[in-house]
């Protein structure tokens, strides 16, 4: 089947629609390629139609991260809103085995049977989709890896401190006025003083008057679409804030460091050395490097608590597992929990999309391992799919909430 392909040339008066994984990253990301030409659009319907337009247009066998991006693309494709003669869908793959790098040959066939004029773009690091895909220049890529640095600690200190703030949506303010400010900083190269903008942000948020009453820390870990996209685990982290409780989520460098991580553990594992392992193995050291710089400005700030460095993670992984385990999120997920359960967030919840087999087995699999190993660990698996009712999957979290309180009275 011939698919429309995208050309340099039609960014210029091209819409580009863009599913909203990690609405904080996302709206930086989109407007950082907007520098360079791209007009895109993030997709941030929630209604049912898109779970419904997913049925509709993929086997029901298909994983849920799948249907609800193959759903939300076609909803907006018939929703009239865009002109189909102008408009392309832009979707990331991680050049693994999984959804995340097929699944753009059913949203391909889906496209073409309805609107064969569409073409749909591929968002990669691996070489994939060469005919249609973004096309990545080395300033791009540079601005990109600043992007998701500073979306990561946006992410992360919103986190620690709305549960926590006195005057209700100040944490808000201090999020949407960064988010204003971050795209100009890009406009020059004042992006590239990082440590600078990081004290800022740190400053800005530790600003915010906030309660000193502890609250349950809650870690969310699993596939990658599940993990942070509200419209996949139906706002997740609105509701462990209306629990009061504080969400601890992973930064998406942590993802992007376990890809490039994979390259080169698979090249030791099989015996064999190319130019792509040669490239990703010097990608990691230079975004671990990144990773620990803005570690060490949050410990420096001394106010709130950083993310995990990669490399505990990974040495965390082979106290119970192979970093062999790539498939997916693999290995990952089951570092995550331990690193979690031993640094004091006793209590998680593994997000789990029908379909995804990787994730059931490093992580439902291994739940019991790690609670072996850390018996005050609280971990529950939600099942997300297109069947599974909202209020079924928040009475699940707050039983585990219950547990929580019991082992931690001083909570209450």
């Amino acid at each position: 089947m011939a698919y429309a392909k995208f050309t340099p040339d039609m960014k210029k008066d091209y819409t580009i629609l863009v599913p909203n994984m990690l609405p904080i990253h996302f709206h930086l990301i989109i407007k950082i390629l907007a520098q360079f030409g791209y007009h895109m659009e993030l997709l941030e319907s929630t209604s049912r139609t898109v779970v419904e337009e997913g049925l509709k247009n993929v086997h029901n066998d298909t994983c849920y991260p799948a249907l609800l991006v193959v759903g939300q693309f076609m909803e907006a494709l018939k929703s009239g809103k865009y002109d189909i003669d102008h408009t392309a869908l832009l979707i990331t793959q991680t050049g693994g085995g999984c959804r995340a790098s097929n699944y753009i040959h059913l949203l391909r066939k889906c496209v073409a049977q309805q609107f064969p004029q569409v073409p749909v773009i591929s968002l990669n690091f691996a070489g994939l989709e060469k005919d249609s895909s973004l096309e990545l220049t080395l300033p791009l890529c540079i601005k990109m890896v600043y992007g998701v640095l500073y979306a990561d600690l946006l992410m992360t200190l919103y986190n620690q401190c709305r549960p926590y703030e006195l005057n209700e949506g100040e944490s808000k303010q201090v999020l949407d006025a960064w988010q204003e400010k971050l795209p100009k900083l890009f406009e020059s190269n004042k992006y590239l003083s990082s440590e600078k903008i990081y004290t800022q942000m740190l400053d800005d948020f530790a600003a915010i008057p906030r309660s000193q009453k502890p609250k349950i820390r809650v870690g969310i870990i699993g596939e990658i679409y599940v993990k942070y996209s509200p419209l996949a685990n139906n706002q997740l982290e609105e509701f462990l804030i209306s629990e009061g409780c504080e969400p601890v989520v992973p930064t998406l460098l942590e993802f992007i460091l376990y890809c490039a991580a994979n390259t080169e553990t698979s090249s030791h594992l099989y015996d064999y050395r190319n130019v792509k392992t040669l490239a990703f193995g010097l990608g990691y050291k230079f975004l671990h490097s990144k990773q620990v710089q803005m570690i060490r400005c949050i410990e420096k700030h001394g106010v709130f608590t950083p993310p995990h460095d990669f490399e505990d993670l990974r040495a965390a992984a082979d106290k119970y597992i192979s970093q062999g385990v790539c498939m997916g999120e693999g290995w990952m997920i089951t570092a995550e929990m331990a690193v979690l359960a031993e640094t004091g967030t006793e209590n998680i919840i593994c997000t789990q999309p029908f379909g995804c087999l990787p994730n059931h087995i490093v992580a439902k699999g291994m739940a019991r391992t790690i609670k072996n190993a850390y018996p005050n660990a609280n971990i529950v698996a939600i099942d997300y799919d297109p069947g599974a009712t909202r209020v079924n999957q928040e009475n699940r979290i707050k039983l585990m909430l219950a547990n929580a309180r019991m082992a931690e009275p001083v909570m209450e």
